[in-house]
């Protein structure tokens, strides 16, 4: 299905993209930020929140670490640039833990009880890390689209434009 490669250059996709957002967001003031903008999890900011949240259950899930004991959309961090500092060194986790997935990891599976359902399901790795990337950009559009309509531009989003 995947392989560790295609989980490298999604998780330098992620550190890009997440850069770049981070720094815009971090010029926007306190109501483009935090106001409600319509978005399933509210603000530009909780948005943010809710796709670090996200890739801290996957994370915990992947490793076997112990999964966030906050809810799928309680604040983490407070403020922004707490959560900022934070999404740096989570990128930098996932970075590191990209480097070392196998083929026999990803074709394995995992069992886990969502937050969302309380259902217990068995996945593969491959499905789930496939889910953690599109959950990142599905998150990240809905925010560059609410960016875009203020008037800003993030510019290509695109893979390929992607540096080397």
């Amino acid at each position: 299905m995947i392989s560790p490669d295609y989980c490298q250059l999604m998780t330098r996709y992620n550190h890009w993209m997440n850069s770049r957002l981070y720094a815009l967001a971090a010029d926007l003031d306190e109501e483009a930020l935090y106001g409600d903008k319509g978005l399933f999890f509210k603000s530009i900011y909780l948005t943010l929140n809710h796709i670090m949240y996200g890739d801290q259950a996957f994370y915990a899930r992947f490793t076997r670490s112990p999964e966030p004991q906050a809810g799928i959309g309680d604040e983490l961090y407070g403020d922004f640039a707490t959560l900022q500092k934070a999404r740096q060194d989570w990128d930098q986790k996932l970075l590191d833990w990209s480097a070392q997935l196998s083929q026999d990891w990803l074709n394995d599976s995992v069992t886990y009880t969502s937050k969302v359902d309380g259902k217990q399901r068995t996945l593969a790795h491959s499905l789930l890390v496939t889910h953690l990337f599109n959950h990142q950009t599905h998150h990240r559009g809905q925010i560059t689209t609410v960016l875009n309509q203020m008037g800003l531009d993030i510019g290509s989003t695109d893979i390929p434009f992607m540096p080397q």
